[in-house]
């Protein structure tokens, strides 16, 4: 029976039959069929996107309609007719988008089988050895490479004076991050909207200093469950110590506080959070822990 979840689109104007997407999809729900790019099944479409960095003529995006439920199962029975090889590429895509139910049902499929898994030493469901350290990340885009700045560069004032970063880690798009990765562990936590940084002049030495962090824009990305999936995965598995939610004060900044406490609630384990609202000329308009 069909639901309502996120699920890739094709313009067909905008392809031209490269075939990158292919590459792309771990999934094999992408074909290049007469020249141009089909979903060819959508149960096995995970709506997770890593094909779109790969499509050079931004052909595909994520929409949200009726559609088949994605079947791991299904998905893992085409994985292993190809090698380890490319079961673990599909294991580290699960894992770099902290898609711990998903991942979890590709293990069982494997050992219910009696199926050795690739990275079996280098994975674990709780998180700390499914972190994929070097290289690129599952969708072979440079942008996505996971990388720990803890202990790199200036800091404190000499930072300030030579334009240097505060920023601890590399990504920082809640998309994009991997809530297993070592540098949430324990971590105090900034959630902060896309505008703050722009908004608020010492940004970096006020909010960024000493945090792990994530932004987000709550009214214009997609995929805002995949948001609270993470969320609560950083609450619960890696075990962030406190939240921090820097947001302006236009209206619709608010749902990037609403994520949090959503995922707050569905977690294991409770952990203090802070509000903090900031203007649209900057300064601090209002902070409180709640």
């Amino acid at each position: 029976m069909k639901t309502k979840r996120r699920i890739i689109s094709i313009d067909e104007e905008k392809c031209d039959g490269c075939g990158a997407c292919e590459t792309g999809c771990h999934e094999g729900a992408l074909r290049v069929i007469d020249g141009k790019a089909r979903l060819v099944s959508e149960l096995l479409c995970d709506g997770l996107g890593a094909c779109i960095g790969d499509c050079p003529r931004g052909a595909i995006r994520i929409e949200e309609r009726a559609a088949e439920p994605y079947d791991e199962a299904k998905v893992m029975e085409g994985m292993v007719k190809y090698g380890s090889g490319t079961i673990k590429a599909h294991l580290e895509h699960l894992a770099g988008r902290g898609q711990r139910t998903l991942l979890a049902r590709a293990l069982a499929y494997l050992k219910e089988r009696g199926i050795s898994s690739p990275m079996e030493e280098e994975m674990t469901l709780n998180g700390r050895s499914g972190q994929l350290h070097g290289g690129h990340g599952p969708c072979g885009c440079p942008g996505e490479k996971t990388m720990d700045l803890r202990g790199e560069g200036a800091s404190g004032a000499e930072a300030a004076r030579k334009g240097g970063s505060q920023l601890r880690q590399w990504p920082v798009q809640l998309h994009l991050i991997s809530p297993m990765a070592p540098y949430f562990e324990k971590a105090d936590l900034l959630v902060a909207a896309d505008c703050t940084a722009y908004a608020y002049g010492d940004f970096h030495g006020d909010f960024i200093k000493g945090r792990a962090m994530v932004v987000a824009c709550p009214k214009l990305d997609d995929g805002l469950e995949i948001y609270e999936e993470k969320l609560r995965a950083l609450i619960e598995d890696a075990g962030v110590n406190t939240i921090t939610v820097a947001q302006m004060e236009v209206p619709c900044c608010g749902g990037l506080l609403a994520l949090v406490r959503r995922a707050a609630e569905a977690a294991g384990r409770k952990v203090p959070v802070k509000r903090v609202v900031l203007g649209v000329q900057g300064g601090i308009k209002s902070e409180e822990w709640l």
